[in-house]
């Protein structure tokens, strides 16, 4: 896969959107008990690292050019348990509004739907070519993926991202999810732009080398 793509191949471009420790982590970084699964023990890691001023930008642009969004049900819970209830703050309308996609073997489309609006649910055994169908329909927009890490590294392992943005933080935490295959395979990556942040974030954004 090319990062031509995204110059003048149609179809919608999925983006990875992470907060990343050093040691490649993206596990609970918003929330003490966000997920604790394999006893982690460090949510909300990330928080002391945001820099509104360099890092809201970021997130407004990425945003700015999404058309859907695309969570594991994991995420999506914790996303529909939240935005819903926040109607009236512009960001919130948007998160409400635009189209949503979640993968999920278990849950129902008519509770997508009705937990959270504008959610269509992508399930059955095959997740993944549903996702590579929706990449590959209409429009040259967006597909933001928001944390949901079990899906982002199938994502990654079946060559479907087209970019990664990644705030980079200057923490090591020593073990916990990533978003990276560990199958020995290479992947290379080009370097698009990158930002510090007052924090010591650095601010990347990669897109697939081209072959």
């Amino acid at each position: 896969m090319s990062s031509d793509r995204l110059e003048g191949q149609t179809g919608m471009r999925i983006i990875l959107s992470d907060f990343i420790s050093l040691d490649g982590v993206v596990q609970a970084p918003g929330g003490q008990r966000e997920d604790e699964d394999g006893g982690f023990r460090h949510g909300g890691w990330s928080m002391p690292y945001f820099d509104v001023e360099a890092m809201g930008p970021v997130l407004g642009e990425v945003m700015a050019q999404t058309e859907a969004l695309l969570f594991g049900r994991r995420t999506w819970d914790v996303m529909a348990g939240a935005w819903p209830e926040r109607a009236g703050d512009p960001f919130a309308d948007q998160m409400n509004a635009i189209p949503k996609y979640v993968v999920s073997r278990t849950l129902s489309a008519d509770d997508a739907a009705s937990r959270w609006n504008n959610t269509t649910l992508l399930g059955g055994d095959d997740a993944i070519d549903q996702v590579r169908k929706l990449r590959g329909s209409g429009g040259d927009g967006g597909v933001q993926v928001m944390g949901s890490a079990s899906l982002a590294l199938q994502l990654v392992e079946h060559d479907l991202v087209d970019e990664y943005r990644l705030m980079l933080e200057p923490i090591l935490l020593g073990g916990g999810k990533s978003i990276f295959p560990r199958d020995g395979r290479a992947r290379p990556l080009e370097l698009v732009s990158v930002a510090q942040a007052a924090t010591g974030v650095l601010i990347c954004a990669y897109r697939p080398a081209p072959s």
